[in-house]
């Protein structure tokens, strides 16, 4: 298992939409594995493999508190299924977007389908936090950032703000 580097905005994979996976076999279990030990490591709640550089529909997520046991959840090939009419708001920021917040409004309920770390298909129906990280990591490997559901003015600025720091560490790195 290894941590590895998380991809910033305004790395332009982030935009990219990921590729189905095929089959549950020991390399996507060894990616996950390497993925929970890198959002674990952020720290985070939840982390798309294209965060990492892979294109692959693959999410996991541990929404336990810093004082409990991990509760690690696998997610391959997620879909909604479903979602309430009822609205919820979450502050949310995201590894790839470091140290910037805001709140986004969202189905307050879901219902995914997806295939388990053994390649098994499950359903679930998925209410606050657990529904809104579930969005927000399904939302990357569609290409959505969850700056995507803000003002287009909040969202110019953290780009800019993300650009300009990006640009300086190039610079640094000369």
């Amino acid at each position: 298992m290894a941590i590895r580097p998380i991809l910033i905005l305004p790395d332009a994979k982030l935009r990219q939409v990921s590729e189905p996976v095929k089959a549950v076999d020991d390399d996507v279990r060894k990616l996950m594995d390497d993925m929970v030990d890198t959002m674990h490591d952020a720290p985070g709640i939840g982390l798309a493999a294209i965060q990492i550089g892979v294109p692959r529909r693959i999410v996991v997520l541990d929404l336990a508190k810093k004082d409990e046991p991990p509760e690690v959840r696998y997610f391959v090939n997620p879909e909604i299924v479903w979602s309430s009419e009822e609205k919820s708001v979450y502050e949310e920021g995201c590894l790839s977007i470091p140290e910037y917040y805001e709140e986004v409004e969202r189905p307050a309920r879901i219902r995914a389908r997806f295939l388990d770390r053994e390649g098994q298909p499950q359903e679930i129906d998925a209410e606050g936090l657990l529904a809104t990280a579930l969005q927000h990591e399904i939302d990357h490997l569609n290409g959505v950032l969850f700056i995507d559901h803000i003002s287009r003015l909040k969202r110019d600025r953290v780009i800019k703000k993300f650009i300009k720091q990006a640009k300086q560490k190039e610079s640094e790195r000369g």
